[in-house]
């Protein structure tokens, strides 16, 4: 059987293929990172016109890639929710039209559950398996901050999401207080390798509060509050704000997640989101996990931001178990995961 997948959510248009006896056969990104950096945020009306224009090429190729027609999508699927109103509402009428066009089944996926199950997609030449095994997962992207109880596939227990600013939101609000291009989340991430991450001393809210909650923004008001008061601009200086900055949402975030794993009785931790590409969360997830035996799986790097793969691979479990959605489903900016 093989899916096509439509990705919309926010600013990447993007179309995947995925074969269940083959796996992942296309996957095609048309990114907007460039246009949205010049107004230093994602403009939802400029990313809807943006998806407009990309959507029929990257479908396009992704079919020239995996040397198929139309005819031979055997269902089509596109992310529903949670995102931008005017985002969601092009690939999903994008991939309504197709599959009443090809009278194939019509699959309508939650973007959260493409990032939750991301670390589990097969690799190269690997067959594809229905079987989801049990994790705790944590889900740490731009909009979302999430810890969840991974009991299988579609079977979900939401441990703890964020009060405020997810952890990307407040990497990218204080890459702009530091005037650093958009997205901030990356730039950080290079500026604090050179940095000290013990110069400044940040809050680690909700560290200690009992429960799986997070909250981000105090500690982006923090930074906002410590800049009139440093002694200089300097690179260096820089540096040490970045590191200290992610040093303060890392370590909150690893915490949380060991301690998730732990009341869950959970041995495997799967990590997935824009965020877990950053290194310093991927090495000290690496190192806790280590010492308290825990396995770690991490989504692959093309994985992690929006992309159609991890929808598609959703998509996918739900056609084998022909859990089709009705063609009339319609967008939901805020669809929660469970």
């Amino acid at each position: 059987m093989r899916v096509l997948a439509l990705e919309s959510s926010c600013d990447e248009t993007a179309a995947a293929i995925f074969c269940s006896e083959r796996g992942l056969l296309a996957s095609e990104v048309a990114s907007q990172i460039a246009i949205h950096r010049t107004y230093g945020g994602v403009v939802p009306e400029v990313a809807s016109r943006q998806h407009l224009t990309h959507l029929r090429p990257v479908v396009d190729t992704a079919l020239e890639r995996a040397a198929l027609r139309l005819s031979d999508i055997d269902a089509v699927a596109a992310t529903a929710g949670p995102g931008l109103a005017t985002s969601l509402m092009i690939g999903l009428s994008a991939a309504k039209g197709l599959a009443l066009g090809l009278k194939k089944p019509f699959l309508a996926i939650n973007h959260l559950e493409g990032h939750l199950l991301s670390p589990f997609f097969p690799g190269d030449n690997e067959p594809f398996s229905e079987e989801i095994p049990p994790a705790l997962g944590l889900v740490v992207s731009g909009g979302h901050t999430l810890l969840v109880d991974i009991q299988g596939f579609g079977r979900y227990r939401l441990l703890g999401t964020t009060r405020d600013d997810a952890a990307g939101e407040a990497f990218d609000k204080v890459g702009k207080l530091l005037g650093l291009p958009y997205p901030g989340g990356p730039v950080i991430d290079q500026l604090a390798r050179h940095g000290n991450r013990a110069r400044f001393d940040f809050p680690r809210s909700m560290l200690d509060s009992g429960d799986f909650a997070f909250s981000f923004s105090g500690l982006k008001t923090a930074v906002r509050y410590l800049l009139p008061k440093l002694p200089d601009r300097s690179e260096a200086t820089l540096a040490d704000v970045c590191a200290s900055f992610q040093e303060a949402v890392v370590d909150v975030l690893s915490t949380k997640t060991l301690a998730a794993a732990r009341q869950a009785g959970r041995s495997l931790v799967a990590v997935s989101g824009g965020v877990s590409c950053n290194g310093r969360l991927r090495e000290a997830l690496g190192a806790a996990c280590a010492q308290k035996k825990l396995t770690l799986k991490l989504a692959g790097g093309a994985l992690c931001t929006d992309n159609a793969a991890m929808i598609s691979f959703v998509a996918m479990h739900r056609l084998t178990r022909r859990e089709f959605s009705p063609i009339t489903m319609d967008i939901d900016p805020n669809l929660r995961l469970v």
